[in-house]
C-alpha cells in the first residue's frame, strides 16, 4: 500500500510517500516511478538489516529499526523489530517497510503533537523520536508481563512459565540490539554534514530523541539482567525441589528393602524356629513395619538434625571462643554504663 501525504502540517514543503505492507506491485511502482534501486529495496526488506545512513548522488537513504506491530500467535510474548527505509529526495520523502508500524501510523494520523514535520529532516527525527517512545512503552508492558509470569511461577513451578520468561528474554534481546543500532544512527545524523537540521526546534527534538533512546537502552538492559537472575533463581528452585523428591523416593525404596530381606529370608525352603506357630505371620508383619520405620528414620534428615542439636548444645567452647565472649560481654557492659 502506497499513500501520498501532504497534510502533516500547514508549512509542509515536501511530499511524504508512505509505503507499508508492500507487495510485488508496490515494489515495481517504487522502482519504476520513484526510481528507487532494487538493491536498496532488498536491504529494506531484509529482516536483519542494521541501522545506517548513506548518501548517493540523487538521494539519501536512512535505515532504522522499529518495533513490529504484529504478534506471533504461537509466541505472544515475543516482540520483534523490523527495518524501516527512509529515502530522501529533493522534494519528497519515501518511507518503506514490509509490515505495518504503530510509529508510522501515529505520524500519518497526526496523533503525535509537537513533532517538527514541516521539513524532510524534521520528519526523519520525528520518526526516530517516536520510535524511542514506543520502545519505552513496550518495555514497560513487557516488564508487567514478566511480573505476572513470576507470580504464576511461584505458585506452579512448571516449565510453561519458564518458557514464557524465555520468550520475554528474546524480546528484550531484539529490542536491545535494535536500540543500539538506532543510537549509532542518531549520533551519525547529529554529526553528518549531508543531513542538516533547519531550526533550533529540530535540534532540540533530536537531542530529546537521543535521550529517550538511551533511556530505552538502559531500561532494556536492566530488565534483561533482572530477568536473567530470575530465571537462574527459579531454575535452581526447580532443581532443588527435584533433588528433594528424588531423595524421598530413594529413602522409600531403601526402607522397603529391609522388609523384603526379612520376607525373603522366611521364604527359603529351610525350617526356621517359630515359623509353624499360628501367629508367625503377624509377628513377621509387625517386624517388617518396625524395620521400615526405623530404616526411614535412620536415612532421613531428622536423625541428622537431632544429632546436630544435641552435639551443638553439649559442645565445649574452645579457649579462643571463651576469650572472645568475655571481651564481648565487657564491651556490652561498658556501653550499658555509658
Amino acid at each position: 500500500m502506497i499513500v501520498k501525504r501532504t497534510d502533516l502540517s500547514e508549512k509542509q514543503n515536501y511530499t511524504w510517500i508512505d509505503a507499508r505492507n508492500i507487495d510485488r506491485d508496490d515494489i515495481a511502482v517504487l522502482t519504476e516511478e520513484y526510481l528507487i534501486p532494487s538493491e536498496v529495496l532488498a536491504d529494506i526488506m531484509d529482516q536483519d538489516e542494521q541501522a545506517r545512513i548513506e548518501k548517493d548522488d540523487d538521494y539519501t537513504i536512512i535505515i532504522c529499526r522499529l518495533p513490529s506491530e504484529e504478534e506471533d500467535e504461537d509466541n505472544p510474548l515475543v516482540r520483534t523489530c523490523i527495518p524501516l527505509g527512509i529515502v530522501l529526495f529533493q522534494d519528497k520523502v519515501v518511507t518503506i517497510t514490509k509490515e505495518d508500524s504503530v510509529v508510522i501510523e501515529d505520524l500519518a494520523r497526526r496523533r503525535v503533537r509537537s513533532c517538527p514535520v514541516d521539513t524532510k529532516e524534521g520528519l526523519v527525527i520525528s520518526i526516530l523520536g517516536r520510535s524511542a517512545l514506543v520502545y519505552i512503552r513496550l518495555l514497560k508492558y513487557i516488564n508487567r508481563q514478566k511480573d505476572l509470569v513470576e507470580e504464576q511461577l511461584q505458585k506452579s513451578i512448571m516449565n510453561y512459565e519458564l518458557i514464557q520468561l524465555l520468550q520475554i528474554q528474546k524480546s528484550l534481546v531484539y529490542f536491545t540490539t535494535s536500540l543500539a543500532g538506532n543510537e549509532m544512527l542518531l549520533e551519525k545524523i547529529q554529526k553528518t554534514p549531508f543531513f542538516k537540521l533547519n531550526s533550533e526546534d529540530e535540534e532540540e527534538f533530536l537531542e530529546d530523541a537521543i535521550t529517550d533512546n538511551k533511556q530505552a537502552i538502559q531500561m532494556a538492559n536492566i530488565y534483561s539482567d533482572i530477568l536473567t537472575g530470575t530465571m537462574d533463581a527459579f531454575a535452581s528452585v526447580i532443581g532443588n525441589n527435584m533433588n528433594v523428591i528424588m531423595k524421598r523416593l530413594t529413602i522409600i525404596s531403601l526402607s522397603l528393602m529391609f522388609p523384603t530381606f526379612i520376607t525373603g529370608f522366611f521364604g527359603m525352603n529351610v525350617h526356621i524356629p517359630g515359623m509353624d506357630g499360628p501367629w508367625a505371620w503377624l509377628v513377621l508383619f509387625i517386624a517388617c513395619i518396625l524395620v521400615s520405620l526405623v530404616g526411614s528414620y535412620l536415612l532421613s534428615d531428622k536423625k541428622n538434625k537431632l544429632l546436630l542439636r544435641v552435639n551443638g548444645g553439649n559442645k565445649k567452647k574452645s579457649p579462643s571462643e571463651r576469650k572472645y565472649l568475655a571481651r564481648k560481654q565487657q564491651v556490652l557492659k561498658g556501653e550499658d554504663k555509658d
